[in-house]
C-alpha cells in the first residue's frame, strides 16, 4: 500500500509542509508542462534539499495541453532546477490525467519503490500536529511517524504531559488499521491520563520514556545564505518550531543553542530561517546530541566530529566512534539512534566489546584503561613497599577516578583472572611484587606469633610484653593482618586468623550469642562480631590498628 502526503510548498506554509515531510522515503515532484517550473517548484525542491533530499521521481502533468516541444523544454528545464539542487537519476513520467497516458507507467514505478526493504529494529516516533476529540472515542491525535512501527494494543509515551497513553485505534490511508508504520499519516486514538487542552503540536508519542531533551546539539550545515557567528535562528523539527542561535565551529560543522529543549535524535533534519522568519538560509542535520561545555574546538575533537557526520545512517561505524572516546551509556545511544532493544542487542553482540550494565567498553579503550590500571598499581609498590597492595575499590579511586564503577571493577576482575594482577586476601598486586616484614619486623613478629594461642590480644598489650614500641607494633600487626595471619576483631583487638575462622561455625552451631559465650572464653562482644562476620575473615580494616586520637587505657591481660 503507498501513502501520500499532500503538502503546501510556499515557504509560508513552511510549518506544515515539515510536518508533513518528516520521515516520507520517496517525493513525487508534479510540474504542469503548461506552466513549467515556477516559484513554488523551486521552494518545494529546497525545502525537500534541507530536509535531507529523498529520492524522486518527477511526474509532467497536462501533456494532451502542448506540444511534445514544450513537453521536453519542461523536461529540460526540470532536469536543470534539480542538477543545481543536487537531484541526480530522476526518473520522469509525462502523464495526461484526462486521456489515462502515462498512469499505469507512473503507477506501476511507486508500487517497485514501495517494494524496498525498510528500516528494521527502529523505535516507534510520531511528531504530533493536531489534537482533537471524537464523540464516543475520546482523545485523537494524529501526526506523521518518523521511525518505527505502532500497532492497536501498544503503550506509548506522550511528552508534554509525560505519561503512558494505550492505543485504542489507528487510522491510515482514511481506514482503521491494526498497524502503522514510519512514513505514513496516522491518526491515533489514545486513553490514558491526557486531555485534549494538555496535548499540543510539537509533542511526540514515543515508544518508550524519552531521556532529557536537547538543548545543545552539534549539527552538519547545509546553507543557502552564509550564517555568521551567535546568530539567532527561527528553527523548524518536525512539527516544533522554536528559536535559537548558531555558534560555527569548523567547515560545516556548528552548534545550535536552543531557546526551547527538543526531543531530537541523530540524523534528525532542521530548518533554519532568520530571525524575521522571511529567509530560509540553512538545513542542519543532527551529528551528535552530547556536545561536551568546553574544548568543542579542539582539533582532535573537530576531527572526531567530521568522522562522525560522514557515517550517516550506519549505527556500527557510529558506535565504534563513540568507543574510540569514551565508554558508551547503551540507553543514550539506543535513542541518539532510536534503535530498539532488539536492535540494540544485536548491534553490540561482539566478543570485543566489554559491557557492565548500560555501560560498554572497547578492546582499544579497555587497553588503554587496563594500562593505567597497572602504571598505577606499580606507583602504589613504589610507594608503599611494605604493603601487599590496594584493594579493588582503592584502585579504580587511584587509576580511573571518574569512569564507570562497575565497568572498572570488571576490567580489574578479568586482569585478575588473566594474571596480570594477582589478589592475596583482597589485596591486588604486580605478580613480580613481593611485600613482607623487614628485617625488625619480621624478629618481632616470630616473638608475638607464640603468644597468640586462642584468646584475643590488645595491640598495647603485645607491645609492652616483647618490650617494643607500640608505633613498631602497630606495623608488624598491620603487616600480619594484610598477609592474613591475624584479623582485628575490634579497634586494637586482634585474634589469630585459624582462632577467627573456627569462630563463626561454632557461634552459627550454638544458634546464639548467649548461649556460645557459654561454650568458650571469648567475651560477649567478640563473639557476637565475629558469629556475625563483621568483618569477614581475611577483611582487614587498617584503621583499626592506627593510634588512637585519645589515650585509651586498656586491661592488663
Amino acid at each position: 500500500m503507498l501513502g501520500f502526503i499532500d503538502v503546501p510548498g510556499h515557504e509560508k506554509f513552511l510549518s506544515n509542509m515539515l510536518a508533513g515531510v518528516g520521515g516520507i522515503d520517496h517525493a513525487l515532484l508534479v510540474v504542469a508542462c503548461d506552466d513549467g517550473v515556477m516559484a513554488q517548484t523551486r521552494e518545494h525542491l529546497a525545502i525537500l534539499q534541507l530536509t535531507g533530499k529523498p529520492t524522486l521521481t518527477v511526474a509532467l502533468t497536462k501533456t494532451d495541453r502542448v506540444a511534445a516541444a514544450r513537453v521536453a523544454e519542461v523536461q529540460a528545464e526540470v532536469e536543470q532546477t534539480l542538477g543545481e539542487l543536487g537531484f541526480d537519476a530522476v526518473a520522469f513520467f509525462p502523464t495526461a490525467a484526462a486521456e489515462n497516458i502515462g498512469i499505469a507507467e507512473l503507477r506501476s514505478h511507486l508500487l517497485q519503490l514501495a517494494e524496498r526493504p525498510r528500516p528494521q529494529q527502529q523505535r516507534f516516533r510520531l511528531a504530533l500536529d493536531r489534537a482533537f476529540t471524537v464523540k464516543g472515542a475520546g482523545l485523537v491525535v494524529t501526526g506523521t511517524a518518523l521511525s518505527g512501527e505502532v500497532r492497536v494494543g501498544d503503550t506509548l509515551w506522550l511528552t508534554g504531559v509525560n505519561t503512558p497513553m494505550r492505543v485504542r485505534g489507528l487510522h491510515a490511508q482514511n481506514q482503521a488499521v491494526e498497524q502503522a508504520h514510519a512514513g505514513q499519516r496516522i491518526a491515533l486514538n489514545i486513553v490514558g491520563d491526557a486531555q485534549k487542552e494538555a496535548v499540543h503540536r510539537g509533542d511526540w508519542l514515543l515508544s518508550s520514556p524519552p531521556p532529557e531533551p536537547a538543548e545543545r546539539v552539534i549539527v552538519e550545515l547545509q546553507c543557502h545564505t552564509p550564517l555568521s557567528q551567535w546568530q539567532p535562528l527561527h528553527i523548524h523539527h518536525a512539527a516544533s518550531h522554536i528559536t535559537g542561535r548558531v555558534s560555527l565551529l569548523e567547515g560545516n560543522l556548528a552548534e545550535l543553542v536552543l531557546d526551547t529543549p527538543l526531543w531530537l535524535a541523530d540524523n534528525d533534519r532542521l530548518v533554519l530561517r532568520d530571525i524575521s522568519a522571511r529567509l530560509t538560509l540553512a538545513g542542519a542535520r543532527v551529528v551528535t546530541l552530547d556536545p561536551p561545555r568546553r574544548g568543542k574546538r579542539k582539533p582532535e575533537y573537530l576531527q572526531w566530529l567530521h568522522a562522525l557526520a560522514a557515517v550517516g545512517a550506519d549505527d556500527a561505524q557510529a558506535l565504534e566512534l563513540h568507543l574510540q572516546r569514551d565508554a558508551v551509556r547503551l540507553e543514550h545511544f539506543a535513542w541518539a539512534r532510536q534503535l530498539s532493544e532488539a536492535g540494540m542487542a544485536a548491534l553490540i553482540q561482539r566478543p570485543d566489546y566489554l559491557q557492565a550494565g548500560q555501560r560498554l567498553l572497547s578492546a582499544p579503550l579497555a587497553a588503554r584503561w587496563q594500562r593505567k590500571l597497572l602504571d598505577a598499581l606499580a606507583r602504589y609498590h613504589e610507594q608503599h613497599r611494605d604493603e601487599p597492595g590496594p584493594g579493588r575499590e582503592r584502585l579504580r579511586r587511584i587509576a580511573l577516578p571518574m569512569e564507570d564503577e562497575a565497568l572498572v571493577l570488571l576490567l580489574i576482575e578479568q586482569m585478575r583472572e588473566s594474571g596480570l594482577v594477582h589478589s592475596h586476601h583482597g589485596w591486588l598486586h604486580l605478580p613480580e611484587h613481593k611485600a613482607g616484614f623487614t628485617d625488625e619486623q619480621q624478629a618481632v613478629w616470630q616473638k608475638v606469633e607464640t603468644l597468640f594461642g586462642d584468646d584475643p590480644w590488645w595491640v598495647r598489650d603485645l607491645a609492652r610484653e616483647v618490650h617494643v614500641e607500640e608505633s613498631l607494633m602497630r606495623a608488624v600487626l598491620r603487616q600480619a593482618a594484610q598477609q592474613g595471619m591475624i584479623t582485628a576483631i575490634v579497634k586494637d583487638r586482634l585474634l589469630p586468623q585459624r582462632s577467627h575462622c573456627a569462630v563463626r561455625p561454632a557461634g552459627a552451631r550454638a544458634g546464639s550469642a548467649a548461649r556460645f559465650n557459654l561454650r568458650g572464653g571469648f567475651p560477649r562482644y567478640l563473639k557476637r562480631r565475629a558469629e556475625a562476620g563483621d568483618p569477614d575473615p581475611g577483611v582487614f580494616r587498617s584503621d583499626w590498628l592506627h593510634p588512637p586520637s585519645r589515650q585509651r587505657s586498656y586491661p592488663a591481660r
